[in-house]
This record gives structure tokens, C-alpha cells and sequence, in this order.
């Protein structure tokens, strides 16, 4: 594949993200799990303790992260937004 057809593949995937400002409006308290996944998509890594689940959408610069207790969103911060 030319390196171009990649160039091209990378910005067509950064430009579909749904770890955006846009949709970080939209979360809600108390959603649940899948209302979340519904508006970012699926998670990229989620841990859990003492009961709690927290996961994480996005990476190290541009993030969401949402925590869960009881299949119910009770905090979610962002980082890095646009």
C-alpha cells in the first residue's frame, strides 16, 4: 500500500473520534454504561475497584474517563478536549 493511502487512512480515523468536547456535553449523572458507549463508543481500558468501575476513552493527551458505580455514571472529567 503507498505511504500516501496510510497518510490518508490516519487523518480519515482521527477525524472520526468520538472523544470529543461535542459529545463530552452529552454525558449525563447517572447514565449508564451502554448510554455512554452509546454516545463515545467502547472504551478503551477499564479498571475496576472496590466495586467501582472507571474507564477511559482516548489516550494520554486527549481523554475521557468515566467512573461507575452500579452500572451508573457518578463523575467523568475529560482532558485535552477540542
Amino acid at each position: 500500500m503507498p505511504k500516501w493511502t496510510w497518510v490518508l487512512l490516519t487523518l480519515l480515523l482521527a477525524g472520526c473520534s468520538k472523544v470529543n468536547q461535542e459529545n463530552y456535553d452529552k454525558l449525563e449523572l447517572g447514565m449508564s454504561k451502554q448510554e455512554v458507549e452509546a454516545v463515545i463508543g467502547g472504551s478503551d481500558e477499564c479498571s475496576t475497584t472496590l466495586g467501582t468501575e472507571t474507564c477511559l476513552w482516548g489516550d494520554d493527551t486527549t481523554q475521557i474517563k468515566v467512573g461507575f458505580a452500579g452500572d451508573r455514571a457518578i463523575l467523568y472529567t475529560q482532558k485535552g478536549l477540542k
